[in-house]
C-alpha cells in the first residue's frame, strides 16, 4: 500500500483529500505546514507527496527546495488555490511532478496521483537494474596488479580517450571496458559490444556502419550500425585485432571524422562515439606482418590497460570463488555452499590458461559435483 503525505494548513482540506484517497486504498499521514512535514519526510518514508503551496512557517516550494536539497527521492504534487503559471512553472523547475490548481477536480488528482507513484516504481525499478547491471560487472581482487588497473580506469574514464584493453581470453577485458562507461560521463547512454572475431568479413561492415534497403541481396530493409546505436555512448570493439582491413580503413575515417556512410548509402552521418577497444592479441607484431594498420592502432591506444592473466593475481583467487558461488547460488534458487581454506589453496595453486572464465566453469562444477562442502579432494577430482 502506497504511503502518502498529505501537507497543508487548511484542516477541511486535508480531511476531504484523506477521505478520498483513504477510499482508493492508500495509507495516509498529514502535516498542518512545511516544516511539519519536512520533519516527517526526514523520519519516515513516503511514496507521495500532496503539499499545498501557500502555508506559515515554510511554504510548499520552500519544502520542495529543503527536500529536493537534501536529495531525499520523493515525488510532490503541488496544491494551491493561488495558482498561476509562473507558479506552477517554478514548481515543475524545483521538481514537482504535478501542479493543480484548487479545488482540485477529483478525476485529475486520481490520475496525477497513480502517474507520479507509477513512474516512481519505475525509477526504483531501474535503480535496481542499474545496482545489478553494476554487480554483474563488477571487477573481484585487491592484488595489487587489479588496483593498479583500477587506479587508471578512475583517471581515463572521465575523459573521452580511446583506450585500448590487452590481456589474455579469459581475463575479464570486458568488465574494464564496462567500468569505464559506467564511470564516465556517458554512462545514461548505451555501451554497444561488437565482437570482430564472431562476424564474417563479409558482414563486419554492415554490422558496424549499417546498410542502405537494397545494397546487397538480402538487404531488404535500412540498418543501422552499430555507431549509430552507440551514439552518445561508448562502441566496444572487441578483438579488434580480428576486424578485416577492410574494415579497418572505414574504422580508421570514422575515428578522424566523426562520420560513417552506410554501406550502399551517399549521406555522411555525423556520430560522437567513445571508441574502447580490446584484444589478445599482439598488434604490434600483427602490423609487422600487414594484418594490422599502424595508424588504426596510434588511432585507438591513446591509453593502454594490460589486464592481467590470473596467474598474476592468485591471490585475488578466494574473493573470487566467493563471489562465484554466491552467483550460482543466486542462478540456482540454493543455498550458498561452502568451500574449506585447503580446496581454496588447491585452487590457488593451478596455472589456469583460461583465466577467470575458467575459474568460473570449475567453480561451477564443484558446485554440482561435490558435497555439502567443497573439500580439496573435490577440487583435485573435479578441477582437472
Amino acid at each position: 500500500m502506497a504511503r502518502i503525505l498529505l501537507i497543508d494548513d487548511e484542516v477541511s482540506i486535508r480531511q476531504t483529500l484523506k477521505e478520498i484517497l483513504e477510499y482508493e486504498k492508500y495509507e495516509i499521514e498529514e502535516a498542518a505546514n512545511g516544516a511539519e512535514g519536512l520533519k516527517k519526510i526526514e523520519s519516515q518514508h513516503f511514496d507521495l507527496v500532496l503539499c499545498d503551496v501557500k502555508m506559515p512557517k515554510m511554504d510548499g516550494l520552500e519544502l520542495l527546495n529543503a527536500v529536493y536539497e537534501k536529495s531525499i527521492d520523493i515525488p510532490f504534487i503541488m496544491i494551491s488555490a493561488h495558482g498561476t503559471i509562473d507558479t506552477a512553472v517554478e514548481a515543475t523547475k524545483k521538481g514537482a511532478f504535478d501542479f493543480i490548481s484548487k479545488p482540485p477536480d477529483l478525476n485529475r488528482l486520481l490520475v496525477s496521483v497513480r502517474n507520479a507513484l507509477d513512474r516512481s516504481n519505475l525509477v526504483a525499478e531501474t535503480k535496481t537494474l542499474r545496482k545489478k547491471v553494476s554487480k554483474k560487472y563488477e571487477m573481484i581482487g585487491s592484488s595489487n596488479t587489479l588496483t593498479e588497473v583500477r587506479e587508471t580506469i578512475s583517471k581515463v574514464a572521465p575523459t573521452d580517450a580511446r583506450v585500448l584493453i590487452m590481456g589474455e581470453n579469459g581475463t575479464g577485458k570486458e568488465l574494464v571496458a564496462r567500468q569505464i562507461h559506467e564511470q564516465s560521463d556517458r554512462n545514461k547512454a548505451p555501451m554497444i559490444e561488437v565482437n570482430c572475431a564472431a562476424i564474417p568479413s563479409e558482414l563486419i561492415e554492415s554490422e558496424l556502419f549499417g546498410h542502405e534497403k537494397g545494397s546487397f541481396t538480402s538487404a531488404i530493409k535500412q540498418r543501422i550500425g552499430k555507431f549509430e546505436q552507440a551514439n552518445g555512448g561508448t562502441l566496444f570493439l572487441d578483438e579488434i585485432g580480428d576486424m578485416p582491413l577492410a574494415a579497418q580503413s572505414k574504422v580508421l575515417r570514422a575515428l578522424q571524422e566523426s562520420k560513417i556512410t552506410r554501406v550502399g548509402g551517399e549521406k555522411d552521418i555525423k556520430v560522437d562515439v567513445r571508441i574502447i577497444a580490446a584484444t589478445n592479441k599482439n598488434l604490434k607484431l600483427a602490423i609487422e606482418k600487414n594484418e594490422f594498420r599502424e595508424d588504426l592502432y596510434h588511432r585507438i591506444s591513446v591509453i593502454k590497460i594490460q589486464v592481467p592473466p590470473l596467474k598474476e593475481r592468485k591471490e585475488d583467487i578466494p574473493e573470487l570463488v566467493e563471489k562465484f558461488l554466491s552467483d550460482i547460488a543466486d542462478e540456482q534458487g540454493a543455498k550458498v555452499k561452502m568451500i574449506d581454506k585447503a580446496a581454496l589453496e588447491q585452487l590457488q595453486s593451478y596455472s589456469w590458461s583460461g583465466n577467470i572464465r575458467e575459474l568460473r566453469n570449475v567453480v561451477e562444477r564443484l558446485v554440482i559435483l561435490s558435497d555439502e562442502k567443497i573439500t580439496a579432494n573435490d577440487v583435485k577430482k573435479y578441477a582437472e
